[in-house]
């Protein structure tokens, strides 16, 4: 018998393999929309057998239904929000915009599409620069709280900030606080032992997005929540790109500055920004969330029109790369975006392009030094695509930017926790805010020149001179951009 087995087993694992092979190579070719993503993991699968298709399986296959939207079936949300009490018509909008900027008002009506989210008014954003300036502002949030407080964000560490924030949460929950917080599962793991425990062991509820107790066999592991909110009392927002870490203490001096954008959000689009986090949750663990002390009555707090965007691997997908073209083409004087990672698939570098030779003014602002080392790599030979039109490129200098920015004519702002990658615009649930708002517009444009006073721009000659195995590292880095 043992000697059976061992004369056919290469035989049965060779059909297993093969089987394997046909089986996933034929799911890419069916449900891949882009072609270059098809033929990659098709390639992969074939050259690397058994090995290609246990990597497509892990990381090729979108498996996400939302729960939270099985759950409501075909009802209306089970929440009350109060933003569609404060939405704004068209002529709302072009009655805000300061004079010569109608032509901005088109990127109200593709976002109104792509979202069904209504544009509201009557909403003020603080930049808060650094956890220097988001920090103190955010934990004197939660220590004001009366009736609700629920965060979402990638990574809470366990370190001194993340437990400042914990001990906060106890706090607000002694006095009688209704307090959630989601951590995804992924972020929670970039500190040891995990925020998650600490906060567990606090009593406070806590959960964590698209969890695996053993990280290889999940099959989620490639899409990760990266959206960064929280909420006080249903009134009061935090949003942008910031996680929470001590290193985003700038001033202190840590080991490894960030530097980031944070912002102080009031207003009806709060309600959206609580609206985000309710489905995430109820997605996540199944408990609704509704009535006053998540929902409650709003009042108008400033001029700033705005709405909230989200992006991700399942029905919002491709919501933030329609939105970033749409914005790029309605740009008439000025186009202004700051990332720290800038890898942009092929069509967002033609309209970029487009843009810039039309006879818009594009900058693109990134960190001279960034923290992935293969990302920045890869993103050289994206830039050699871009500086041939006319777009001005510049490096910031140490420490790691951030931040995440796009301003159109000084006058239209997208903000939130996005990246220009495709790990941001495939891969990850995002949330952006928009907002039409030229004190806004006027007050990020001048954080951004003041960054470029200190920046250096990059020609398309800076890159051509660099030594032939610096291009090939490059190049072969560019390789795995659908997967940075």
């Amino acid at each position: 018998m043992y000697e059976l087995i061992f004369q056919v087993w290469p035989y049965i694992t060779a059909l297993v393999t093969l089987v394997l092979m046909l089986g996933t190579a034929g799911h890419a070719i069916l449900y891949k929309e882009d072609t270059r993503a098809a033929v990659g993991w098709v390639g992969v699968i074939w050259l690397a057998p058994l090995i290609g298709s246990i990597l497509y399986v892990l990381l090729g296959i979108n498996r996400i239904s939302r729960r939270a939207a099985i759950l409501r079936g075909s009802d209306p949300p089970f929440y009350t929000s109060q933003s569609a009490n404060f939405a704004c018509s068209r002529q709302d909008l072009l009655d805000a915009l300061p004079p010569g900027k109608d032509h901005v008002a088109a990127i109200q009506s593709l976002v109104g599409r792509l979202t069904s989210r209504p544009l509201v008014h009557g909403n003020r954003f603080t930049p808060l620069e650094n956890g220097d300036a988001a920090y103190p502002e955010m934990l004197a949030a939660i220590d004001g709280a009366k009736e609700s407080i629920s965060l979402t964000t990638f990574i809470l560490d366990n370190d001194a900030m993340g437990r400042r924030f914990g001990e906060a949460l106890w706090r607000a929950m002694q006095r009688g606080v209704e307090v959630r917080v989601l951590i995804d599962a992924i972020g929670a793991r970039y500190s040891f032992p995990p925020s998650v425990r600490f906060l567990r062991r606090w009593g406070i509820p806590v959960a964590v997005f698209m969890p695996s107790f053993v990280p290889i066999w999940t099959p989620f592991m490639n899409l990760r929540s990266h959206k960064k909110i929280l909420v006080v009392d249903g009134r009061l927002g935090f949003t942008g790109g910031m996680n929470i870490r001590s290193n985003n203490m700038v001033a202190q001096n840590p080991p490894h500055p960030v530097k980031d954008l944070h912002f102080r959000v009031e207003g009806p689009v709060v309600s959206e920004l609580q609206e985000v986090f309710v489905e995430d949750w109820t997605y996540t663990t199944g408990e609704k969330l509704e009535g006053a002390p998540w929902f409650p009555n709003l009042d108008s707090k400033g001029m700033a029109l705005a709405r909230g965007i989200t992006d991700g691997p399942d029905e919002d997908i491709d919501k933030l790369p329609l939105t970033l073209m749409g914005a790029l083409s309605t740009a008439e004087e000025s186009v202004r975006i700051v990332t720290p990672y800038f890898l942009p698939d092929h069509a967002l570098i033609n309209t970029i392009n487009v843009t810039a030779m039309r006879g818009v003014s594009v900058d693109i602002m990134l960190p001279e030094k960034n923290n992935i080392r293969m990302v920045q790599w890869a993103c050289n030979p994206h830039l050699e695509l871009i500086l041939g039109s006319g777009v001005r490129v510049w490096f910031t200098p140490p420490p790691f930017d951030h931040t995440k920015l796009m301003i159109v004519d000084n006058t239209w702002t997208l903000l939130g926790s996005a990246n220009w990658d495709p790990r941001s615009l495939r891969l990850n649930f995002e949330f952006n805010v928009e907002c039409y708002d030229a004190e806004l517009a006027h007050t990020l444009n001048q954080h951004i020149t003041d960054k470029l006073s200190q920046a250096r721009q990059v020609t398309k000659e800076d890159l051509a001179n660099r030594a032939l195995p610096l291009k090939l590292r490059d190049g072969v880095a560019r390789l795995f951009t659908p997967y940075l």
